[in-house]
């Protein structure tokens, strides 16, 4: 229960900042649908990995603020084209109707679009005290991780390799694109906000693709046994679809041995920094063990 308080407690901030930024820019028809992309739910793991990131460098939230409503602008716009007819065509998504069922397909792209723009606004606005330096490295590399190398190229694979039969290499590469690259960009930005060296960084980043690689495998585990009801989308599409994912490859038993051993990799990295990882460590258990 103290993991879900803390994930209700951080999206909270995050949608009132988003609310709080937006509200100060000039009205268009794209801030409703957006704000429903965005706001309307969801975990926000992403940002509560960065909060958690930054008490292992005793960094406080005002100066992680900015880069988790950006890393949840990016998140969410993935998932606005993710469920449009010409990519996954899901209707549903966090319990409602997705974007486009509720605003149509164009509304949807656009505001995905602009959640994507907005995310770089969010880190460049000149309130946001990092030095221009620290903020040029952590737009470069949020970037890096939203296009054609990171999210956007792994929903290509993603696609292109359906009802394909993939290997574990290059599934694990699909995987560490789609959805390992922005936790990898999580990290990175904690690393770089803490001014650590580029071996440090380097550590970090690598640290947050496992993150996402292990969230990506909870979330596979839940597509096939999970409920609908806690998960507020249909389950069981991945099979239907014909997905490359390893739980499909290995089966249920060899796929849980693998994340579980994924998960231990990942908090036997996490000891060096001793009880000021606790938090991200609480979070990382909770992935796996999952039910939402």
């Amino acid at each position: 229960m103290m993991i879900k308080n803390k994930l209700i407690k951080n999206a909270r901030k995050i949608d009132r900042f988003l609310i709080k930024f937006l509200n100060k820019q000039k009205p268009s028809l794209l801030v409703n649908p957006m704000k429903y992309g965005v706001i309307s739910g969801g975990k926000k793991i992403r940002s509560t990995i960065i909060f958690d990131a930054g008490k292992i460098f005793n960094i406080s939230e005002k100066k992680l603020i900015n880069i988790c409503t950006a890393v949840e602008c990016i998140h969410s716009y993935s998932l606005i084209h993710d469920d449009l007819p010409c990519m996954d065509n899901d209707t549903i998504r966090r319990g409602k109707p997705a974007t486009h069922i509720k605003f149509g397909e164009a509304s949807a792209v656009l505001a995905g679009s602009s959640l994507l723009t907005l995310a770089f606004e969010i880190i460049a606005d000149k309130k946001y005290l990092l030095s221009p330096q620290a903020k040029n490295e952590i737009i470069k590399s949020l970037a890096s991780c939203s296009g054609h190398t990171g999210i956007a190229g792994g929903q290509e694979l993603d696609l292109k390799f359906e009802n394909k039969k993939k290997g574990i290499n290059e599934i694990v590469d699909m995987q560490k694109k789609k959805t390992g690259k922005l936790f990898n960009f999580c990290l990175y930005a904690v690393g770089a906000v803490a001014k650590k060296n580029t071996k440090e960084k380097s550590f970090l980043s690598n640290l947050g693709e496992e993150i996402g690689l292990l969230f990506q495998l909870a979330d596979d585990f839940l597509d096939y046994r999970g409920s609908k009801k806690l998960l507020g989308k249909p389950v069981k599409k991945d099979h239907k679809k014909g997905k490359s994912t390893l739980l499909n490859l290995m089966g249920e038993k060899k796929a849980y041995l693998f994340a579980n051993n994924l998960k231990r990799k990942i908090l036997r990295k996490l000891e060096k920094h001793g009880k000021n990882a606790k938090e991200l460590i609480s979070t990382i258990e909770f992935i796996l063990e999952r039910k939402f």
